[in-house]
C-alpha cells in the first residue's frame, strides 16, 4: 500500500500531477482543488494516496489534504460512483462543502457536475449521509466556513475556464493557479481574470 508520496513535483496538469521519489516519477490523478494547491514544478511537496486496482488496470489518486483523500474514498464506495467521478466531483467542492451538501441531503448540487445525473446525485447522498456524520473526516469540518451550494457548483468551471484563458495570455499554470487558489471561486469567469491580472500587476 502505498500511503503518501514526499518528493518533487515533476509535472503539474489540471488533473494530473507526477511526484519524483528516489529517482521514481509517480503518476498520480488528482482534483484541481489539490492541484490548486501544490506550488510550481520543481518545488517539494507531498499528497496522501490512494491506489484503484481493477483487473485490467492499477492507477494512482493523490490529494493535499487526508480530509479530500477520506472524501475521495467515501465517494468511490457508493454504487456506481468511479474515481473518475470521483475527481470529477472533489474538484467542483472541497472536502468541506462535500461534507456539508451530503449532511444536508442536498443532492441537486451534486448534478452540477458533468456526468453526475439525479440518480446518482440521490445515491451519494443516501448512502453516504450517515457516514459523514460517524467518520473520522466529519471532526475536521466542524466549525469551517460553508459557502452555499450555488458557490459550490459554480467554483470549478468558472476556475477552469479563467485558468485556460490565463494561459493563454501566457500565464504559467502554476503562477495562475497560485493566484486564482486564493480568490473566492464563486466569482464569474470574467470578475476571477481581472482579480487575477490585478493580483499579479500589483506583485511585479
Amino acid at each position: 500500500m502505498i500511503y503518501s508520496l514526499n518528493g518533487r513535483l515533476a509535472v503539474k496538469e489540471l488533473n494530473f500531477a507526477v511526484i519524483e521519489c528516489g529517482g521514481v516519477g509517480y503518476g498520480c490523478r488528482t482534483s484541481y482543488n489539490t492541484i490548486a494547491q501544490l506550488g510550481e514544478t520543481g518545488s517539494s511537496v507531498m499528497l496522501y494516496t490512494h491506489l484503484y486496482i481493477r483487473e485490467d488496470m492499477a492507477e494512482l489518486f493523490g490529494f493535499a489534504t487526508q480530509q479530500e483523500l477520506s472524501c475521495f474514498r467515501l465517494l468511490i464506495s457508493v454504487s456506481g460512483v468511479g474515481p473518475k467521478a470521483a475527481i470529477s466531483i472533489l474538484s467542483d467542492v472541497t472536502p468541506e462543502q462535500f461534507a456539508f451538501l451530503v449532511a444536508s441531503g442536498d443532492s441537486k448540487a451534486f448534478t452540477r457536475t458533468k456526468g453526475i445525473g439525479a440518480k446518482t446525485a440521490q445515491r451519494i447522498v443516501l448512502e453516504l449521509k450517515d457516514k459523514i456524520s460517524s467518520e473520522s473526516i466529519s471532526g475536521a469540518f466542524t466549525g469551517a466556513s460553508i459557502p452555499s451550494s450555488p458557490a459550490a457548483g459554480a467554483s470549478s468551471a468558472s476556475v477552469s475556464e479563467a485558468l485556460e484563458a490565463l494561459m493563454v495570455l501566457g500565464y504559467s499554470q502554476g503562477e495562475a493557479s497560485s493566484v486564482l487558489g486564493k480568490l473566492d471561486p464563486s466569482l464569474s469567469t470574467q470578475e476571477l481574470i481581472k482579480e487575477t491580472l490585478r493580483l499579479m500587476t500589483a506583485a511585479k
